[in-house]
């Protein structure tokens, strides 16, 4: 049972955490973002026109590992908005895995058995162009505690339910305190077995990592799986492998999963870098996924013949247990899909 220390939790409340300052203090002005990379003006008019759909967030730690006057930077490409993104695609649409079929509580979906999703924060550190939730409507699934209750008790009267999947958004913009209550929550419930993080978090500001949240994850009786996202080996710096190193020791299992991105990774060589990188952080590949066809997103798709042939040769250039599996989500099927 994790129980949050009063004097602790007095602290939090007066004054923000590093972690938090960062996250209050991300570029939002596409503006500003192109200046202090040096960027061409040319690059300005796309990048207002993507924002105006989908606001630029880019905390200063992930700022940081971004070249200077590079456009082609493999991180830059994942958080620059594009004039492209206002592009009308067929088949790219703003529910892409038709999530809204599948919410039978405030901040619950529900789609594959033995486990559910939990829509723990409506936001997130960083805005990653391709998010094939750039469109979700937050502001209907985004509970309070006392709306809470209905989502839990789907849980309680659900016994074929073992784990329970914090998302968002990013769980982990939301504060300790909340967290804390809600795994204690979970915990409660006897058929529940694991706690499985999904977030990006430790990799864009891996000052989160922090003794609070070391705290309440050391001490739940669930296991304890964090997914990280992480799509190219530049963005794992000494700071993201110490908090990877600290979520280790608190007994957490990491797993890491990428989206296959245009421009980004969609080489062998930049995927093989990345199994290798996040191996030497401790953590072990789990998904590459095919771009979901979210509505501005379709500049970023690889083909599936093309992606599948990247992962035969990448095979030439893994040991099996760090090669990703290559999946795609199909609305409606049981699981992911292997390509």
């Amino acid at each position: 049972m994790i129980v949050a220390s009063d004097n602790h939790e007095r602290a939090s409340q007066a004054q923000p955490s590093s972690w938090q300052h960062q996250l209050s203090h991300a570029i939002r002005d596409p503006k500003l973002l192109c200046q202090r990379l040096g960027l061409d003006d040319a690059w300005l008019p796309g990048a207002q026109t993507g924002h105006a759909l989908f606001e630029v967030r880019v905390p200063e730690a992930y700022f940081k590992r971004i070249a200077h006057n590079a456009p082609d930077d493999p991180l830059l490409r994942q958080v620059l908005p594009l004039g492209d993104e206002a592009l009308a695609r067929p088949g790219y649409v703003t529910d892409p895995l038709e999530e809204a079929d599948h919410r039978p509580a405030r901040g619950l979906i529900h789609k594959y058995a033995g486990r559910v999703l939990l829509i723990a924060s409506p936001t997130c550190a960083v805005n990653c162009r391709y998010c094939f939730r750039r469109h979700f409507p937050y502001s209907e699934n985004a509970p309070s505690r006392a709306q809470w209750q209905e989502a839990l008790d789907y849980l309680r009267f659900e016994p074929s339910i073992t784990e329970a999947i914090l998302s968002g958004g990013d769980p982990l913009a939301a504060s300790d305190r909340q967290l804390a209550w809600l795994v204690n929550e979970l915990e409660a419930i006897p058929h529940l077995k694991r706690l499985r993080i999904h977030t990006r978090l430790p990799v864009v500001i891996p000052d989160r990592v922090d003794s609070a949240l070391l705290g309440w994850l050391s001490n739940t009786r669930l296991q304890k799986v964090l997914v990280l996202h992480i799509n190219h080996a530049n963005e794992i710096d000494p700071a993201v492998i110490d908090a990877c190193a600290r979520l280790k020791a608190a007994g957490v299992t990491l797993l890491n999963q990428s989206v296959l991105l245009r421009g980004v990774n969609d080489e062998v060589s930049a995927l093989a870098t990345l199994s290798e990188r996040l191996f030497e952080a401790g953590v072990l590949p789990y998904y590459l996924h095919v771009l979901d066809p979210v509505q501005g997103a379709a500049h970023f798709d690889v083909p599936d013949d093309e992606a599948r042939a990247l992962v035969t040769r990448l095979r030439d250039h893994l040991p099996g247990f760090l090669m990703p599996r290559l999946v795609r989500e199909i609305p409606g099927e049981a699981s992911k899909t292997p390509l």
